[in-house]
């Protein structure tokens, strides 16, 4: 095919017949080009993921602002077992640079895996869905109020437009949180009323600055220690868990109050984000959800959800034995079905969803629990009661208005009941 008849029947094949396999035709299934935004750890696990999704998918272009990034991301996947022969990424789709995710966005790709820092992914999720592409997008994706919203937008436009978009909030592709959730929904604890949702762990990785950064080069570096750009640790990581909480309620709470602050990592090296974050949220019924998430050396790691209903207690997390209930009269309920790799299964869907013209779109839930911890730091960094409405109406936009290697955005660090409630 043409490259532009090869792009609409790639587009449009799945609106015009939903039931019948995405781009197949007599000579056999189309290649489905496959283009990377982001290539950091993540990025380069996503890719690997991807390639190994569908036989016939093809790693074709590449994007990130740091060129030595996409050069290691390239060398580490073709070396990837099986690999090497399901990527072609010549130097002219090699895009590096502020403007990168535009030029890859203008190749001939299908899928586009979104693996930035949080801040880019309203942007540039937009921007994958006006162009007709399928989004693999991943967690969190955004950082404050207004990036929620664009989120929902475009998700809406994406699913008009029948593309895919799958979210990076890999618990939800668990088979064992699955079926335990599914017993929760199906009455095994009765009514729940109280949830906790803990992420406790280390330190984790800091880039020493060099001589040649600019502050901006800094700050891109070190991207998960800046609340532009990660939207603070307990937006950036424990999501997963907080999004374990909305999934067990079927919704989202109505109101927050919590503390954080920042004890151990005090250094100027380490941004603006707290090490540690304590948030009750409330449902409209009177359930609540604990959430309790820190970052500090040398002290107990735990990351798991526990779940307590009228007739028992439910514990989820991700170690071998660790999906139990325990209902009142009944023996204990341990999974003992298979296991599945989370990440890989997340694009074996997705891929599995292109070819088939069965969209997935897991928009709505990957947004709102984005928010739900958007509106856990937002009472952290205020000391203030923050409903669901205040937080998903916020007019606060983190971020410069312009991108630019030179001066950085200003970077305070919050103090409860001073800093105001946007």
């Amino acid at each position: 095919m043409k490259p532009s008849s090869r792009r609409a029947f790639l587009h449009h094949t799945a609106a015009a017949a939903a039931t019948l396999p995405f781009a197949v035709h007599a000579a056999g299934p189309e290649v489905i080009r496959v283009g990377l935004v982001g290539c950091g750890g993540r990025g380069t696990g996503a890719a690997s993921q991807a390639l190994r999704a569908d036989a016939h998918a093809r790693l074709v272009a590449m994007a990130d602002v740091f060129g030595d990034r996409l050069e290691s991301s390239l060398r580490t996947l073709q070396t990837g077992e099986g690999l090497a022969q399901k990527i072609d990424v010549p130097r002219e789709r090699q895009f590096v640079g502020w403007q990168a995710c535009d030029q890859l966005l203008a190749a001939d790709v299908d899928v586009v895996l979104l693996c930035t820092p949080p801040h880019f992914r309203p942007a540039q999720l937009a921007a994958a869905v006006k162009a007709g592409k399928h989004v693999f997008a991943e967690k969190p994706v955004a950082v404050d109020g207004p990036g929620v919203r664009s989120v929902l937008a475009t998700c809406e436009a994406a699913a008009k437009k029948r593309l895919n978009v799958v979210s990076g909030l890999c618990l939800r592709f668990s088979k064992g949180f699955g079926e335990l959730v599914g017993r929760i929904h199906g009455g095994a604890l009765g009514e729940v009323h109280t949830l906790f949702a803990n992420d406790y762990r280390g330190t984790i990785w800091h880039k020493a600055r060099q001589a040649e950064w600019t502050d901006m080069h800094d700050q891109m570096r070190n991207w998960y220690y800046y609340t532009w750009l990660s939207g603070d640790f307990n937006v950036e990581q424990h999501v997963h868990y907080l999004d374990v909480g909305a999934w067990v309620m079927r919704g989202y709470p109505v109101r927050a109050i919590g503390m954080g602050g920042r004890q151990v990592r005090t250094g100027p090296q380490y941004g603006n984000i707290f090490d540690h974050h304590s948030v009750v949220y409330e449902y409209a019924n009177g359930a609540r959800m604990v959430s309790n998430t820190r970052q500090m050396q040398g002290c107990k790691s735990d990351m798991s959800a526990q779940v307590v209903g009228s007739m028992g207690r439910a514990n989820l997390n991700e170690r071998k034995g660790g999906l139990t209930i325990d209902a009142a009269g009944k023996p204990r309920w341990v999974y003992e079905g298979a296991d599945n790799n989370i990440y890989q299964t997340e694009h074996d869907e997705l891929f599995a969803a292109i070819r088939s013209g069965r969209p997935i779109n897991n928009g709505e839930y990957m947004a709102k629990s984005t928010l739900l911890a958007i509106m856990g730091r937002m009472a952290t960094y205020t000391g203030q009661q923050v409903t669901w409405e205040q937080a998903l109406q916020s007019k606060e936009h983190l971020g410069p208005e312009r991108y630019e290697w030179g001066a950085a955005p200003e970077a305070p660090i919050a103090i409860p009941g001073v800093t105001r409630l946007e």
